[in-house]
């Protein structure tokens, strides 16, 4: 692995990074939709079987429509972005290929064939199938494409929080041994319950938008008002629970990756009774000078609340990032931390030991067979002792495992403060369409507009925060991002840079073109 490193081209890592970012930035402008409108077309049909009313028939078929053409692009999209692992992470693939691609295949096997499979009796089986089987098979695709997003969040959890497999030397490979572990993990739970709950929130937004289209038009009245009241009670309930599952994840970073937790709060030193950080003036456009300053200023914070969030105690230690690289503090499991240079220090033991090992390997002629084992476990035995801190050997600098301070804290901001406002805005959404004639609101029908980028800005910044707080860790602890990337020449990945850029920036354009045509012609209605 260090002659891999040292054939790497430097602007090679910093291409492979921005390429993936922007295909996953792209996807996740399709994955929310599709998962949140899933929900809304399934509560139409549902209504439909119940009460036999033709209206809500139409309304499933109008949000069906609308589905299709997202679930489309969100494939093409997806599939790039599975491929971009072998084409430009591909030692990342080889060192831990074993684990990640276990969930990544389920998903395409399991998942993908429900999603397709039941997609198409959805839209083609109206007639051709009894109103309950066609109801179970629009619940189904939305449970297929629920489903592949877990397992891809297990995949991306196991980046966050490594467990469930052991390195094996002989094969240069980290081998499962635990499948339970990986599927089932506390972080993949938390981050797939917070996830689904927020592209609830997106598909429900888009919901009340469009009708809002509508009541600003003066047509669909009956569609628009009904499709705000489901979308307004799916959005509210979505974005309580989003808060709560927010609250229980940011209790997992803080025991798995506080150094992501000290970044989102720009917290340079902690300690007991800390304060939530609700807003502080940190440089937008640079790293600050964490060694040398002891809080951002203008600094207003929650007292005791990152206590609570990180520690569910309200006098809980919570470690800032100068702490973190000290060490000498307990961590979430009562154990003393150690400070960075030893991380250091033991990972490059772990990197000497593990090459050590693979000459022995090959040494067969050289020593005899017993000695030749002997040493060989030996070597094993330092390696499995050191293991955790294994990636901590690339390391040179503090300042490298500390991630962007700046975009870390300001998108977790944006994604609180856009969660409370959805709040709010479903709460008084509610309210009009129950209590007074929300027809005439045009002030609230403008705001509905307004709110649907904004719905899609928190889901984006929720990603960030996840992505770069992890930062520079491809797997945390365990493998760089510089050291996971392939053996290619940086031009080559900046080409298909561009490609993807215009592909998925045509694609946007082409989904968006369609839904707006597809919304001005409104729903079909039975004769």
């Amino acid at each position: 692995m260090q002659n891999i490193l040292m054939n790497i081209d430097a602007g090679m890592v910093d291409w492979a990074r921005a390429q993936f970012a922007l295909t996953a930035v792209y996807h996740w402008l399709f994955v929310p939709l599709t998962l949140g409108l899933a929900v809304i077309m399934g509560i139409m049909e549902t209504c439909y079987y119940r009460t036999k009313n033709v209206f809500w028939k139409d309304a499933a078929k109008f949000w069906q429509k609308l589905f299709g053409v997202n679930f489309a692009m969100g494939i093409a999209t997806g599939i790039i972005l599975e491929f971009e692992f072998g084409t430009n992470w591909s030692n990342y693939s080889w060192f831990v290929g074993d684990i990640f691609g276990a969930p990544l295949a389920i998903e395409g096997i399991v998942a993908f064939f429900m999603e397709s499979t039941f997609v198409a009796v959805m839209y083609f089986g109206w007639k051709k199938v009894s109103p309950g089987f066609h109801l179970a098979s629009t619940w189904l695709t939305g449970l297929g494409a629920t489903i592949s997003a877990w397992w891809i969040l297990v995949a991306n959890s196991w980046m966050q929080y490594p467990v469930g497999c052991e390195f094996n030397p002989d094969t240069m490979r980290n081998e499962m041994v635990s499948f339970v572990d990986v599927a089932f993990s506390p972080f993949a739970i938390d981050k797939f319950c917070h996830t689904i709950t927020s592209t609830w929130i997106v598909g429900a937004i888009f919901t009340v938008a469009v009708s809002a289209y509508y009541l600003l038009k003066k047509r669909e009245r009956q569609l628009a008002v009904t499709s705000i009241k489901v979308g307004s009670i799916v959005g509210l309930v979505a974005s309580c629970l989003a808060a709560f599952t927010g609250h229980h994840s940011g209790y997992t970073v803080a025991k798995v990756q506080p150094m992501k937790l000290a970044a989102m709060e720009a917290l340079y030193n902690g300690g007991k009774d800390q304060g939530l950080t609700l807003i502080a003036m940190v440089d937008p456009f640079s790293q600050p000078d964490f060694k040398n300053e002891s809080e951002p200023p203008l600094k207003l914070a929650v007292p005791n609340m990152l206590s609570l969030m990180a520690t569910n105690d309200l006098h809980g230690y919570v470690p800032g990032i100068n702490d973190i690289i000290k060490g000498g503090y307990e961590d979430a499991n009562g154990d003393m931390t150690i400070s960075l240079e030893e991380k250091i220090a033991r990972g490059k033991t772990a990197i000497t030991a593990l090459g050590e090992y693979r000459k022995l390997s090959q040494a067969k002629d050289s020593i005899s067979e017993n000695e030749r084992q002997k040493l060989m476990k030996e070597k094993a035995m330092v390696l499995k002792d050191n293991m955790a801190y294994f990636g901590y050997g690339y390391i040179k600098d503090a300042s490298e495992i500390v991630p962007s301070i700046p975009l870390c804290f300001y998108s977790f901001r944006i994604m609180v403060g856009l969660g409370c406002l959805f709040i709010l805005f479903f709460a008084l959404t509610l309210f009009l369409v129950y209590k007074k004639d929300i027809t005439k609101g045009k002030w609230w029908m403008i705001v509905s507009l307004i709110l649907l980028p904004l719905g899609y800005v928190a889901s984006e910044s929720g990603w960030l925060v996840a992505e770069f707080g992890r930062q520079p860790w491809t797997i945390q602890d365990m493998l760089p991002t510089w050291v996971g990337v392939s053996d290619l020449s940086s031009n080559s990945v900046m080409l298909t840079f561009f490609i993807f850029l215009v592909l998925f920036t045509t694609l946007l354009a082409v989904e968006i073109n369609i839904l707006c045509k597809q919304i001005k012609k409104g729903p079909e209605y039975s004769k």
